[in-house]
């Protein structure tokens, strides 16, 4: 089985795929991301359903890269019989997905070999395959699968199977399309025309870029991943594109990261607006007022990619889980709990999204003015965190805090924007919670903010505390803070989320570091002054990204892998406005809307 770090990723704006270094895909969901996958390798075996195309044999390639800054993946081996190259890509969606792989020779003649292995519904179901004139259909259930190459195809073991020799200059294309089994066959492209208007949407997509220096390729990299995330037709962004890749080898931690967390409204508002792209921030604004639009008691953490609010978990029993990681999980049951903190970030990114200029004369504000009279009257409840434990709810000191910059947003929306609005009472209530937080969240014995009240534990998100303006960084008790989750709560300078042994989160085992908690201790430290620090510590989180890039959601230090869904959002969002940070001095406040150039690193 493929390490983690061992996939690329390559997408159309409505779903992706993984490939490994093998040029097998073990990982694609149709038509959506949280479709069920018809290649779930990466999950169980070769059974459950993979494409591997490469030289006969299965050797690990020589080389890969993305073609210049798109999300063409070029793969290449070196044979003793010579050079061949797999160019990898997903055409921008039209009316059908398709997954297009073209085999080149560059050097000599190499013996290759495709093997397409589908199976629906996360591996459990073997399709119906037929030949239609020069083409295979696949057919279960509603998904229907048309195949096209010119290499010759047979069946073999309930796969479709080719071996070929591609030669000196010669071009082999694969064309894998899907579509309902009820409808008519679609559209077949022209995989070499198709080549070109991909690698064209790319160059257009990236000409909106306002980043230079010596960061330009991590930030850039950063921005199409998170790009190639976005579900184009409504805006909203996924965590992740996988399910259940485990935050401990062999553990239970594995959850399905294929949906939208409000979490992440804020950085992926300030990502796109600090790097230029305001036609996604103003996307994902939009998809954020209509997916909380209704009544603010029924705000969820998390909705599927067109606002859609039930995720019922459920585990896939026949699915043995990444490296025996189980189980396998479909849906959050996340999505139930309550966690305080999202009031405060979604009312922070329309505080930022108006301040850049996104607002549009709508009745958003009467919809931000019903959140908050939601949360005066519930800030003082424990609540699930961010984290989203599954143990006893506490009063988090972070959602305490969020609450705060809730109240504070509104007030300045107010004051900076004429809004109408009972501000004196607004005042009161961002003053009360403050008060509670300094009373509470902060132990008398070290001077440090604390996980929750009454508890003298650390936890990575109090380094946000600065950022949301809640205190300025030069406050002792944030340098204190930043210092002690330095200190005690890192593992090889890279930052825990918290101590799983003793926070009590209603989970077995451990997990890695994460590394977006990695990226918040880079800004903390610049913040507090020291930023030959942060400096270092944000050039040896990018040495952890693969080879094309990417990073998954966490990261082990003893084994030196990558761990989580991958790749992660919430990982490529902080590193893009780190940059910011570190550079221009952009990116330092989470209201911070101004786009600056980020200059050498």
């Amino acid at each position: 089985m493929a390490k983690i770090e061992d996939y690329a990723l390559i997408g159309d704006l409505h779903t992706a795929a993984l490939v490994d270094r093998t040029g097998s895909i073990d990982w694609l969901c149709f038509p959506r991301f949280d479709s069920p996958a018809c290649f779930a390798a990466l999950l169980d075996t070769p059974d459950a359903g993979r494409w591997r195309l490469g030289p006969s044999g299965g050797a690990r390639s020589t080389r890969r890269r993305y073609r210049g800054s798109s999300l063409v993946l070029e793969t290449e081996w070196d044979t003793p019989d010579g050079t061949v190259r797999v160019t990898d890509f997903m055409p921008p969606r039209g009316n059908h997905p398709d997954v297009i792989r073209v085999v080149e020779g560059l050097e000599g003649e190499v013996r290759m070999t495709s093997e397409l292995t589908l199976r629906f519904d996360y591996g459990s179901i073997v399709p119906w395959v037929r030949r239609r004139g020069d083409e295979l259909e696949a057919v279960a259930g509603p998904d229907s699968v048309w195949f096209w190459t010119t290499a010759p195809v047979e069946g073999r073991d309930l796969s479709s199977v080719s071996d070929f020799v591609v030669r000196e200059g010669e071009r082999v294309p694969f064309v894998l399309t899907w579509g309902r089994s009820h409808e008519k066959a679609p559209h077949r492209p022209d995989p070499f025309h198709a080549l070109e208007d991909t690698l064209e949407f790319w160059r257009d997509w990236n000409r909106a870029e306002t980043v230079e220096g010596h960061w330009e390729e991590a930030v850039t990299r950063s921005l199409v991943v998170l790009k190639a995330m976005t579900y184009a037709p409504t805006g909203g962004i996924v965590a992740a594109v996988t399910t259940s890749l485990p935050e401990e080898l062999g553990g239970t931690r594995n959850w399905d990261y294929r949906y939208c967390w409000l979490r992440d409204a804020t950085y992926t508002l300030q990502a796109m607006l600090l790097s230029g792209h305001l036609e996604e921030a103003g996307a994902w604004r939009e998809w954020l007022l209509r997916t909380v639009a209704g009544d603010p008691g029924d705000l969820q953490i998390m909705y599927a990619l067109d606002g859609t609010r039930r995720l019922p978990e459920m585990e896939l029993s026949w699915l043995k889980g990444y490296e025996g990681s189980s189980p396998v999980r479909i849906g959050n049951e996340a999505a139930g709990q309550l966690q305080l903190d999202v009031w405060g970030e979604v009312l922070d990114s329309l505080f930022l999204a108006r301040q850049a200029g996104l607002e549009k004369e709508d009745d958003s504000w009467n919809l931000q003015k019903a959140l908050m009279h939601h949360l005066e009257a519930r800030w003082q409840e424990p609540d699930n965190g961010l984290w989203e434990m599954r143990g006893d709810r506490r009063h988090f000191t972070h959602s305490k805090v969020m609450a705060w910059v809730a109240a504070d947003r509104m007030v300045r929306s107010v004051e900076e924007f004429g809004l109408p609005g009972p501000v004196q009472r607004w005042r009161r209530v961002r003053e009360e919670i403050r008060a509670d937080v300094l009373a509470n969240g902060v132990s008398p014995t070290t001077g440090t903010f604390t996980q929750s009240y009454g508890s003298d534990n650390l936890d990575a998100s109090l380094l946000l505390i600065p950022r949301v303006g809640f205190l300025p960084f030069d406050d002792p008790r944030v340098v204190a803070t930043v210092e002690a989750i330095q200190r005690d709560l890192t593992q090889d300078g890279f930052v825990l989320r918290y101590r799983t042994e003793e926070s009590s989160d209603g989970l077995p085992g451990s997990e890695g570091v994460f590394l977006a908690c990695s990226f918040w201790m880079v800004d903390a430290l610049h913040g507090i002054g020291r930023s030959d620090e942060a400096r270092a510590l944000f050039e040896r989180l990018l040495s952890l990204r693969n080879d094309v890039g990417l990073l998954a959601e966490e990261y082990d230090p003893v084994s030196r892998r990558q761990l989580g869904n991958f790749p992660q959002a919430f990982s490529h969002f902080p590193l893009v406005v780190a940059a910011h940070h570190l550079t221009s001095g952009g990116g330092e406040r989470s209201d911070d809307a101004d786009g600056h150039e980020v200059q050498e690193g």
